[in-house]
Order: C-alpha cells, then structure tokens, then sequence
C-alpha cells in the first residue's frame, strides 16, 4: 500500500544563507574575459553573476559584442597558423600541464561550481575530476591520429591518409557542468591542434574562466584558448560564431531549439558540427530485475545535480508487477535527502539554477496529477531555504501521455509509468523526438540485448545510472544531435582526413 508523504523540515540542514568560499589560489577568481592571453575587463556594459542558493551578486563581469567575439575569432585564427605545427607530443605535454594543474586545484575549482552552479561540493569536486580527466584522455589521444594506408588498383600509385585540424573551434557550453562542458570539447580540439573561442553560460562563466587561467599558466600560447562572455548579446555572439568564415567548427551543448538555430546558421559556410541537445531518458525497470540495484541506479541518475543532466533519467517505466515495492522504496530514499546551500557540510542536494527551473517541475508535476497521477512524495518549494529550493516529488500511475513524457523536465520530479510487456514499454521509450540516454534494469540477458538495440539512442546503459567517462563515446540521435565527445572518436570531430594519391612510382 503505497503511502503518501509530505517532506520533513528535518530534511533541511540549514537556511541557505549569505556564504563566501575561501580559495587557497585567489587569481583563479578573474572576473575578465580572456583574449589572446589577455584579461579584458573593460566594456560598455556589465552583467552580474548571482549565487544561485542565495541570490547574491559574486561577480560583475564585461557583457561582450560582436566586436569582442570577432577579435576573440581572429586572435585564435593567428594562434592556429602556428598551433597547428606543434609536435603531437608537445600538445599532449601542454594537456597533462593543465590535468595536474586541475588536480592541484581540485578544491578551489569545486567551490567556484558550486558558487556559481549550486550543486553540493562533493559533487562539484566530482565534476573538476571528471572535467580534468579530459585533459588526461586527450593527452594521451593527441599521440594517436593515425592516418590509413589504402591499397589501389593503379599498381604504379601509392595512397594514404592523414588526420589535420580543422581550425578555429567556436565552443558554446551549458551552466549544468560549467568546467566538463568545456573540457570535453576543447580538449579533443586542442588535442587534434585546433585553437578554441568558448562562450560559457552567463549564469555559471566563471569556472571558465579558471580554466583559462589555469591554461596559461599551462602554457598554451596566446590566442589559443580564448573565453568570451555575454548576457544580453548570447544570440549576436553565437550568430557571429557562426557566420565567421575563420571559425570551421562549432560545438554546442544544450537545447535542440537552439542546435537547430546554430545549424542552419553554420549552413552558409558549412561549417562542422558536434550538437550535443536534449534528453528525454527513458528508464525501464524489468520485473526481474533487482530492485534495490534500480533503485540505487535510478536515484544517481535521476537527482544527480538534482535532476539538472541532460542524460537524468526522465521518464521512469516500471512493470507493473513490481511498480509497488519499487516505488516504496525509491520514495524512502528520497524522503533522507538533505537540502541546504552547497558549501554547507552534509548537504546531499542543493537548488536549481533559477526560478524558472523550480516553474517548469511544478507545471509538469500539475499536469501529471491533473491527468490522474498517484502523488506518492508531496515535493515542492522550500521558502525556508530560498527561491530556487525544490523538494522532489514522486508520482506514481503517471499517464504515458503526460507533458513530462514529452519534454524533457530538468529537475527532482521522479516520474514512475506502468507497463506490461517488452513491446509496450519499448514502444513508449522509442515514442519520442529524442534519443540521448537510455536506462535498462534486467537480470535477463537477452532482454537487455534485445532491448537495448531497439531503443532509439545514442547511449544505453544497462543495470547502471552512472556510465559517462572519459573512453565512452557520448552522443544522441534523433533530436538529441549528432557527434561524439569523449573516447576515441571524440577527436574525430575536430579533424578533416586529407587523402594523398602518389603516382607513376617505379617498381623494381
């Protein structure tokens, strides 16, 4: 008997208030754009950057132009002419610089996400090594852009192939992950010997901005790593990214309305794209599977970052044999969670970068219940702790028609839908215009075969919520984009193959 259950106050460490981390590096706070190697402050107007838990200004930073971002374009583009010619092993040196330097500042770095982002530090601190691990990877990936050597029926010619940069990569990032955004991208670019123009999320600029820092100190030369920032002109500068006839990629995380709009404006030069978009991850809980294991799965993938992953799994389909003990138990752990500021010691969840956020759970949490969802944990707003505080809320008997079943919630509503059969809940995952992430729990080896090749995404992981690192190549279909990030494809992306015929050869 499912039982319904309004969160606790207990369940609050304490009220989010005003709190300054303490850096032990203190110039990795530059609150400045970073072009050519140069700090810019100046500007015409300024933006701020608010703690999300709070509310409080931390930050004012220059709010940037078309003019600035073209500058930015063509201080990489002379960066490139000679970046391009550095030893491979030279590069992968400049990236293990900046791995160690990461690690060095691994806390400094995890305070500054979690100023700016609102996650709670532990999972701040996951997401530096996560974001340094890149740097590692391609570190080790710049050495291995191997070419091919073709056999061709002119028995006199030779052919073979060679991997070259593609040039300036224009790099536009989430809040969500503000230092592994970046680092899964611009370190396949620099790895390959491209030179980058990042424009990170005017909400979360600043763990950009460390990196930047910490890329100089690295010793990267001037213009190859550049950060532009921008608030009110986001629309102009990406249109400016796009349109460059210097600029020959663009890789984007974040909405499919907005990977649509960049891609037809890259049309006009036909430039690359990597288009990481939205999600919509379904996850399948089987009636063989082992329930405490979903259980555990389900909670790290749907409330990582409080629901805020484009890979969360959002739409959770349980059978209906099991939808009972499973939504018990997962409600249990739900209730433990510990909300607060995110600096703050214990904290197990912090808030959602804005109000809006908090808007969106709610409508799809009324329109759920409107439709005749079983609510299981009353969530909701936390007044007592701030604006952007949401309790999470469990709803059960959810119609497979919902609005949640159609887009994609970004936040703590855990959303549980009955089903019967392996085709009917394979036909419900597969019923939507997304196909990022997917989430199998089967004891049955052949179900999580069969299943996993019929779901339409790029990424299914099975019996586990947490999959993504550095050797997995990461990457949807459908409307969820099209590229890879990570593993050994990743650096594909940031090169073109270059064929090189040789004829009338003599032969002995």
């Amino acid at each position: 008997m499912l039982r319904l259950s309004r969160f606790k106050a207990y369940h609050i460490i304490s009220r989010a208030m005003s709190i300054r981390p303490t850096f032990a590096n203190e110039s990795l706070f530059e609150p400045a754009a970073f072009i050519d190697g140069k700090w810019v402050k100046s500007a015409e107007e300024y933006f701020e950057v608010s703690d999300p838990a709070t509310g409080e200004v931390i930050a004012t930073l220059p709010d940037q132009g078309v003019n600035d971002v073209n500058h930015a374009i063509e201080c990489a583009s002379k960066a490139f002419a000679s970046y391009k010619n550095v030893p491979h092993a030279k590069r992968a040196q400049l990236l293990r610089n900046l791995y160690n330097l990461m690690m060095e500042n691994v806390e400094d770095l995890g305070k500054l996400i979690t100023w700016e982002n609102g996650k709670p530090l532990a999972d701040a601190i996951g997401e530096v090594k996560y974001a340094a691990s890149f740097f590692d990877w391609y570190a080790g990936e710049a050495v291995r852009i191997y070419g091919t050597t073709i056999p061709v029926g002119f028995t006199r010619n030779r052919a073979f192939t060679i991997r070259q940069p593609v040039g300036v990569c224009g790099i536009i990032c989430p809040w969500n992950f503000p230092a592994a955004m970046i680092t899964r991208k611009a370190g396949a670019a620099l790895a390959a010997g491209c030179t980058v123009v990042i424009k990170p999320d005017a909400q979360t600029p600043l763990s950009a901005l460390a990196l930047a820092q910490l890329a100089a100190k690295a010793g990267f030369p001037p213009g190859t790593i550049n950060v532009v920032l921008t608030l009110k002109r986001v629309k102009e500068i990406g249109l400016a990214l796009c349109k460059s006839p210097l600029v020959s990629k663009i890789s984007f995380t974040g909405s499919t309305a907005v990977g649509k709009i960049l891609a037809e404006q890259s049309a006009s030069t036909l430039k690359k794209l990597s288009l990481e978009l939205g999600g919509n991850a379904p996850l399948i809980v089987f009636e063989d599977a082992d329930i405490d294991q979903a259980v555990d799965q389900a909670i790290a993938t749907k409330f990582r970052n409080l629901g805020q992953t484009c890979i969360c799994a959002n739409r959770l389909y349980v059978h209906r044999a099991v939808i009972d003990e499973f939504t018990e138990k997962i409600a249990a752990k739900i209730r433990k969670f510990k909300f607060g500021h995110g600096l703050q010691p214990d904290v197990t969840h912090g808030c959602l970068i804005n109000t809006a956020a908090v808007a969106k759970v709610e409508a799809h949490v009324e329109d759920a219940i409107k439709r005749g969802a079983t609510v299981v944990v009353k969530g909701g707003r936390m007044p007592e702790l701030g604006d952007t505080f949401y309790f999470p809320t469990v709803l059960t008997n959810v119609d497979p028609e919902a609005r949640l079943t159609k887009e994609e919630t970004f936040g703590p509503l855990c959303a549980i839908i009955p089903f019967d059969s392996v085709e009917q809940v394979v036909e419900y995952a597969n019923n939507t215009r997304f196909g990022l992430a997917s989430y199998v729990f089967s004891k049955n080896i052949e179900t999580i075969y069969t299943v996993a090749e019929t779901l339409q995404s790029g990424m299914v992981s099975c019996n586990t919520g947490v999959f993504s690192e550095c050797p997995i190549p990461f990457g949807g279909i459908k409307e969820s984009g099209y590229g890879r990030e990570g593993s050994l494809h990743g650096i594909e992306d940031y090169t073109n193959i270059k064929t090189i015929a040789i004829g009338n050869i003599s032969r002995l």
